[in-house]
């Protein structure tokens, strides 16, 4: 199995004419994902690549092709109408790829998905993957490979990193899910782990962190609390100073709740072995299996 996403996945491309839709359309198409529509204003009618059906809101979309799970690629000023119009529409997950939307636009937006029983994720994130399976955002397909081991993670490119390490090493995962690193995002640590709990097809959890709020130290506190599989994690930013934002808009040390070394003794605190580098996940979870 896997979570959020499969081979039933029926996906739609909010922003498919633009730059980064219309390329990581053509990805999410080569990688098997079914591409069922997309989104533009003003050119409903228009096929992309000749077979994909374009429309002029996602509510027509939906009701043509049945999509159940929209991702978006539309500039930071568009971005919360996007979110609102799939969620408005019955689109069951929403996946905004779009980094630099406001924190403000946020506080609306996400009261206004869950009052519809949506699951969001992102803003800001690189969206998901389940090998084999479907891909919905900008992960990229060939570094991935089916097998037993879920990913959470902040961070895009760490993502990239330890998934590729690990398919290097024979473990193939489940999903790999980026959630992103803005201040208020859809999706959380802890909804991830919960569903790679409850899914009989993910033996082990790699949860990778990075410096900013208490994110981090809650996820270790479910995984004590609620986790039997084994869970192996990473933090970074660990040479980052405090009192400066680095990289992600939710990457910033207030005191000492953000730091890497606070999360890293949370992790450890609360039984989940804690990488060194990037490349030691595969060992701490050869060390579980």
């Amino acid at each position: 199995m896997s979570i959020f996403i499969d081979s039933g996945t029926r996906l739609i491309v909010q922003g498919i004419t633009g730059r980064d839709g219309s390329f990581h359309a053509k990805q999410m198409i080569e990688y098997g994902t079914t591409v069922v529509g997309g989104v533009t204003p003003g050119k409903g009618g228009q096929k992309f690549e000749g077979t994909v059906p374009i429309f002029n809101t996602v509510s027509q979309a939906v009701k043509a092709t049945g999509g159940n799970t929209t991702v978006i690629y539309v500039p930071p000023p568009f971005a919360a109408d996007a979110m609102m119009e799939a969620a408005d529409a019955g689109v069951s997950l929403i996946v905004a790829i779009t980094e630099g939307v406001p924190v403000m636009d946020m506080t609306r937006v996400y009261p206004f998905v869950r009052e519809r029983g949506a699951r969001l994720l992102g803003p800001n994130c690189p969206g998901l993957i389940s090998p084999g399976k479907s891909k919905v955002g900008i992960i990229p397909g060939r570094i991935c490979t089916p097998g037993s081991i879920g990913l959470v993670s902040r961070s895009g490119t760490l993502t990239y990193e330890v998934v590729y390490q690990m398919t290097r090493a024979g473990l193939g995962q489940t999903t790999c899910v980026g959630i992103g690193g803005d201040p208020i995002n859809g999706t959380n640590f802890i909804d991830c782990l919960a569903a790679f709990e409850a899914d009989k097809d993910t033996t082990s959890v790699v949860i990778i962190g990075e410096i900013g709020g208490t994110d981090e130290q809650e996820a270790a506190r479910y995984v004590k609390e609620n986790m039997t599989k084994p869970v192996v994690g990473f933090i970074a930013g660990q040479t980052a100073p405090p009192g400066r934002r680095m990289g992600h808009a939710g990457a910033i040390i207030s005191g000492s709740a953000g730091t890497a070394a606070e999360k890293i003794q949370a992790f450890e605190e609360n039984g989940i072995a804690v990488a060194k580098r990037p490349i030691d996940v595969v060992g701490l979870l050869k060390a579980r299996m």
